[in-house]
């Protein structure tokens, strides 16, 4: 009995191994074609930064095999390059994650097995398959958080009643920090903090000191005056350098 060719080898050996993955996978041989082929694109994307990465720097891949799992997750197996016997089987990096996803992320790199498909695929399962899975969910997660829009940052609305200002009671124990420790004093039967108008110089000193406090906080500020039609009339508080003083009054 011949030995199989090298192409129906490593085919064979790929399209076994899928089968005895955990989940659903499926094999693709890639055959030298002559060197007609897209090997070149594939190993581009081989995950791996150790003995995998090492071995196609230095040679030449004439056939490989992609495996795929139903999510999408791919596998590139090769022949041992160089010496030795067995196969080559690495990571295959997502193609739709941008470059900054993986920022971080250590690769998943790959192995050697034998060249019976069945202790590979325990190789590959217990050894290769957790680190992988591991990679790919930092990268989906980064990727996503990357593409996600910037969320609105968190308000503190500050309301003319009259001379004073208020504000309704926060959630955040530090806001109210930042408002108690410059001139807020909590009403508790209205359920909100008052900075008193008595004196517009400290009354707009201490505008500005709690602004600056909540923007420390990533927190912004906002001057609104009373509703008195449909629509709102705002006054966002402005950067240290501004003045927002809430009159021109003295005393």
């Amino acid at each position: 009995m011949h030995a199989p060719t090298p192409d129906t080898g490593l085919g064979s050996f790929a399209a076994v191994l899928a089968g005895e993955l955990p989940g659903a996978w499926t094999s693709t041989f890639h055959p030298d074609r002559g060197g007609n082929n897209d090997h070149g694109a594939l190993t581009d994307r081989v995950w791996d930064m150790n003995d995998v990465a090492d071995a196609l720097a230095k040679h030449t891949v004439d056939q490989c095999a992609v495996i795929t799992r139903a999510d999408g997750t791919r596998l590139f197996v090769a022949d041992p390059i160089g010496h030795g016997e067995g196969y080559l089987i690495a990571a295959i990096a997502p193609d739709d994650a941008p470059d900054e996803a993986f920022r971080a992320v250590r690769e998943p790199d790959g192995i050697a097995v034998a060249a019976d498909p069945f202790s590979a695929a325990e190789d590959v399962t217990h050894d290769l398959l957790p680190r992988y899975d591991k990679a790919l969910a930092q990268v989906r997660s980064n990727a996503a958080r990357l593409t996600a829009p910037p969320a609105e940052p968190e308000r503190v609305v500050m309301t003319w009643s009259g001379e004073d200002l208020i504000v309704d009671k926060p959630d955040r124990a530090d806001i109210t920090e930042a408002l108690t420790q410059n001139g807020f004093t909590f009403a508790p039967d209205r359920n909100i903090f008052v900075l008193s108008g008595d004196d517009t110089a400290h009354q707009a000193a201490s505008v500005r000191a709690a602004g600056e406090r909540l923007s420390d906080l990533g927190v912004a500020a906002q001057l609104r005056h009373p509703q008195a039609g449909p629509a709102l009339s705002t006054t966002p508080v402005a950067p240290p350098t501004a003045s927002p003083a809430p009159s021109a009054r003295r005393r």
